[in-house]
Protein backbone atom coordinates (compact mmCIF):
# COMPACT_ATOMS: atom_id res chain seq x y z
CA UNK A 1 0.00 0.00 0.00
CA UNK A 2 1.49 3.33 -0.92
CA UNK A 3 0.32 7.01 -1.18
CA UNK A 4 0.88 9.93 -2.98
CA UNK A 5 0.38 13.82 -2.51
CA UNK A 6 -1.13 14.15 -6.05
CA UNK A 7 -4.46 12.90 -7.03
CA UNK A 8 -4.06 10.19 -9.00
CA UNK A 9 -4.65 10.26 -13.55
CA UNK A 10 -6.71 7.85 -15.03
CA UNK A 11 -7.34 5.83 -11.60
CA UNK A 12 -3.57 4.94 -11.84
CA UNK A 13 -1.09 6.30 -8.96
CA UNK A 14 1.69 6.70 -12.15
CA UNK A 15 2.44 5.91 -15.08
CA UNK A 16 2.80 1.95 -16.32
CA UNK A 17 5.82 0.72 -17.36
CA UNK A 18 6.72 0.56 -20.91
CA UNK A 19 4.94 -2.25 -22.15
CA UNK A 20 2.09 -2.47 -19.53
CA UNK A 21 -1.38 -1.72 -20.57
CA UNK A 22 -5.09 -1.46 -19.08
CA UNK A 23 -6.98 -4.22 -19.72
CA UNK A 24 -10.46 -3.16 -17.62
CA UNK A 25 -11.49 -0.21 -15.15
CA UNK A 26 -14.35 0.36 -13.53
CA UNK A 27 -15.53 2.15 -10.47
CA UNK A 28 -17.55 1.14 -7.71
CA UNK A 29 -21.77 1.65 -8.00
CA UNK A 30 -22.10 4.45 -5.15
CA UNK A 31 -26.50 2.52 -4.87
CA UNK A 32 -25.18 -0.67 -4.43
CA UNK A 33 -22.39 0.76 -2.05
CA UNK A 34 -24.60 2.29 0.11
CA UNK A 35 -26.94 -1.04 -0.08
CA UNK A 36 -24.32 -3.85 0.55
CA UNK A 37 -21.49 -1.75 2.83
CA UNK A 38 -23.43 0.53 5.14
CA UNK A 39 -26.51 -1.30 4.74
CA UNK A 40 -28.98 1.52 4.55
CA UNK A 41 -31.76 -0.67 4.36
CA UNK A 42 -31.50 -1.92 7.63
CA UNK A 43 -30.68 2.26 8.42
CA UNK A 44 -33.98 2.92 6.77
CA UNK A 45 -35.86 0.27 8.78
CA UNK A 46 -33.90 1.28 11.98
CA UNK A 47 -35.65 4.60 11.39
CA UNK A 48 -38.83 4.01 10.16
CA UNK A 49 -39.54 1.75 13.21
CA UNK A 50 -38.37 4.38 15.58
CA UNK A 51 -41.14 7.11 13.84
CA UNK A 52 -43.98 4.32 13.94
CA UNK A 53 -43.09 3.32 17.92
CA UNK A 54 -43.47 7.40 18.62
CA UNK A 55 -46.50 7.99 16.29
CA UNK A 56 -47.86 5.23 18.11
CA UNK A 57 -46.91 6.03 21.72
CA UNK A 58 -48.25 9.54 21.35
CA UNK A 59 -51.59 8.25 19.66
CA UNK A 60 -51.98 5.82 22.54
CA UNK A 61 -51.80 8.77 25.04
CA UNK A 62 -54.79 10.31 23.82
CA UNK A 63 -53.20 12.59 21.07
CA UNK A 64 -54.66 12.51 17.57
CA UNK A 65 -52.64 11.64 14.50
CA UNK A 66 -51.59 15.09 13.59
CA UNK A 67 -50.16 16.00 16.98
CA UNK A 68 -48.29 12.59 16.80
CA UNK A 69 -46.71 12.82 13.05
CA UNK A 70 -45.59 16.41 14.48
CA UNK A 71 -43.92 15.25 17.81
CA UNK A 72 -42.41 12.29 15.60
CA UNK A 73 -40.88 14.76 13.29
CA UNK A 74 -37.63 14.79 15.42
CA UNK A 75 -37.00 11.21 14.27
CA UNK A 76 -38.05 11.42 10.99
CA UNK A 77 -35.54 14.47 10.22
CA UNK A 78 -32.84 12.65 12.06
CA UNK A 79 -33.56 9.14 9.85
CA UNK A 80 -33.70 11.12 6.76
CA UNK A 81 -29.99 13.16 7.54
CA UNK A 82 -29.07 9.66 8.48
CA UNK A 83 -29.75 8.16 5.13
CA UNK A 84 -28.97 11.39 3.02
CA UNK A 85 -25.51 11.06 5.37
CA UNK A 86 -24.73 7.44 3.97
CA UNK A 87 -25.23 8.11 0.53
CA UNK A 88 -23.12 11.05 0.43
CA UNK A 89 -20.12 9.39 1.59
CA UNK A 90 -20.82 6.29 -0.57
CA UNK A 91 -21.28 8.43 -3.53
CA UNK A 92 -18.02 10.11 -1.91
CA UNK A 93 -15.93 6.89 -1.39
CA UNK A 94 -17.37 5.84 -5.20
CA UNK A 95 -15.98 8.85 -6.85
CA UNK A 96 -12.33 8.58 -5.56
CA UNK A 97 -12.52 5.18 -5.95
CA UNK A 98 -10.71 2.87 -9.00
CA UNK A 99 -10.53 -0.51 -9.74
CA UNK A 100 -7.75 -1.54 -12.49
CA UNK A 101 -6.85 -4.76 -14.31
CA UNK A 102 -3.54 -4.84 -15.85
CA UNK A 103 -1.66 -7.21 -17.49
CA UNK A 104 0.73 -7.82 -14.54
CA UNK A 105 -1.67 -6.79 -11.75
CA UNK A 106 -4.54 -5.27 -9.96
CA UNK A 107 -4.35 -1.58 -8.81
CA UNK A 108 -7.01 -0.13 -5.96
CA UNK A 109 -6.65 3.75 -5.98
CA UNK A 110 -9.07 4.87 -2.76
CA UNK A 111 -8.99 7.82 -0.40
CA UNK A 112 -11.04 10.85 -0.15
CA UNK A 113 -8.89 13.11 1.91
CA UNK A 114 -5.51 11.40 1.28
CA UNK A 115 -5.40 9.38 -1.73
CA UNK A 116 -3.65 6.06 -1.83
CA UNK A 117 -3.26 2.96 -3.93
CA UNK A 118 -2.91 -1.14 -3.10
CA UNK A 119 -0.57 -2.91 -5.97
CA UNK A 120 -0.93 -6.53 -5.82
CA UNK A 121 1.08 -8.09 -8.75
CA UNK A 122 -0.85 -11.45 -9.96
CA UNK A 123 2.61 -13.02 -8.52
CA UNK A 124 0.37 -12.73 -5.00
CA UNK A 125 -2.74 -13.72 -5.91
CA UNK A 126 -4.07 -17.18 -4.69
CA UNK A 127 -7.45 -16.97 -6.07
CA UNK A 128 -10.28 -14.90 -6.47
CA UNK A 129 -14.04 -15.37 -5.66
CA UNK A 130 -16.74 -13.64 -7.04
CA UNK A 131 -20.45 -12.71 -5.50
CA UNK A 132 -23.02 -10.95 -7.73
CA UNK A 133 -25.81 -8.65 -6.54
CA UNK A 134 -29.36 -8.56 -6.94
CA UNK A 135 -28.72 -5.08 -8.98
CA UNK A 136 -26.25 -6.81 -10.95
CA UNK A 137 -23.21 -5.25 -9.64
CA UNK A 138 -20.91 -7.79 -7.91
CA UNK A 139 -17.62 -7.84 -5.84
CA UNK A 140 -14.64 -9.45 -6.88
CA UNK A 141 -12.26 -10.72 -3.61
CA UNK A 142 -8.94 -11.55 -3.56
CA UNK A 143 -7.15 -14.22 -1.84
CA UNK A 144 -3.77 -13.22 -0.73
CA UNK A 145 -1.06 -15.46 1.01
CA UNK A 146 -0.84 -16.04 4.45
CA UNK A 147 2.38 -13.81 5.51
CA UNK A 148 0.74 -10.80 3.31
CA UNK A 149 -1.30 -8.71 5.66
CA UNK A 150 -3.37 -5.71 5.25
CA UNK A 151 -5.35 -3.15 6.99
CA UNK A 152 -8.91 -3.80 7.35
CA UNK A 153 -9.77 -0.11 8.71
CA UNK A 154 -7.18 1.44 6.36
CA UNK A 155 -8.87 -0.45 3.03
CA UNK A 156 -12.59 -0.52 3.91
CA UNK A 157 -14.56 -0.88 2.40
CA UNK A 158 -12.78 -2.02 -0.53
CA UNK A 159 -11.97 -5.47 1.68
CA UNK A 160 -13.76 -8.31 3.50
CA UNK A 161 -12.91 -10.54 6.36
CA UNK A 162 -11.49 -13.81 4.93
CA UNK A 163 -10.32 -17.47 6.20
CA UNK A 164 -8.74 -16.98 9.95
CA UNK A 165 -10.22 -13.03 9.99
CA UNK A 166 -7.23 -12.03 7.45
CA UNK A 167 -8.49 -8.87 5.36
CA UNK A 168 -8.79 -9.81 1.75
CA UNK A 169 -8.61 -7.03 -1.05
CA UNK A 170 -12.54 -6.37 -2.65
CA UNK A 171 -12.93 -4.79 -5.95
CA UNK A 172 -16.65 -3.81 -4.32
CA UNK A 173 -19.65 -3.55 -5.85
CA UNK A 174 -18.71 -3.22 -9.78
CA UNK A 175 -20.47 -3.06 -12.96
CA UNK A 176 -20.44 -6.34 -14.79
CA UNK A 177 -18.49 -8.50 -12.57
CA UNK A 178 -18.66 -11.51 -14.73
CA UNK A 179 -16.55 -9.03 -17.30
CA UNK A 180 -13.96 -8.26 -15.02
CA UNK A 181 -13.14 -11.80 -13.92
CA UNK A 182 -13.15 -13.13 -17.64
CA UNK A 183 -10.59 -10.39 -17.80
CA UNK A 184 -8.47 -10.83 -14.40
CA UNK A 185 -8.36 -15.20 -15.55
CA UNK A 186 -7.05 -13.79 -19.32
CA UNK A 187 -4.64 -11.84 -17.94
CA UNK A 188 -2.82 -14.30 -15.27
CA UNK A 189 -3.16 -17.11 -17.99
CA UNK A 190 -0.74 -14.60 -19.96
CA UNK A 191 1.70 -14.19 -17.14
CA UNK A 192 4.40 -16.14 -15.67
CA UNK A 193 2.66 -17.10 -12.67
CA UNK A 194 3.19 -20.66 -11.19
CA UNK A 195 0.91 -22.80 -13.20
CA UNK A 196 -0.76 -24.64 -10.13
CA UNK A 197 -1.52 -21.26 -8.79
CA UNK A 198 -2.61 -19.49 -12.32
CA UNK A 199 -4.79 -22.50 -12.76
CA UNK A 200 -6.38 -22.33 -9.18
CA UNK A 201 -7.39 -18.54 -10.33
CA UNK A 202 -9.08 -19.79 -13.26
CA UNK A 203 -10.57 -22.19 -12.07
CA UNK A 204 -12.13 -20.39 -9.64
CA UNK A 205 -13.22 -17.18 -12.27
CA UNK A 206 -14.86 -19.63 -14.63
CA UNK A 207 -17.01 -21.42 -11.88
CA UNK A 208 -17.77 -17.75 -10.70
CA UNK A 209 -18.43 -16.31 -13.97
Amino acid sequence: MSRFKVRPMDGLPGRLPEGEQVLWQAKPDWRSLVRQSFKIRGVAIYFSALVVWRIAGSMSSGHDLRYAIVSAASCILLGAAGVALFCGFAWLIARTSTYTITQKRVVITYGMALPKSLNLPFSQLEAADMCVHGDGTGDLALRIPAGKRLSYLLLWPHVRAGAAGRAQPVLRCIPEPEKAANVLARAIGMTAMPAAASAQVQGDMVRAA
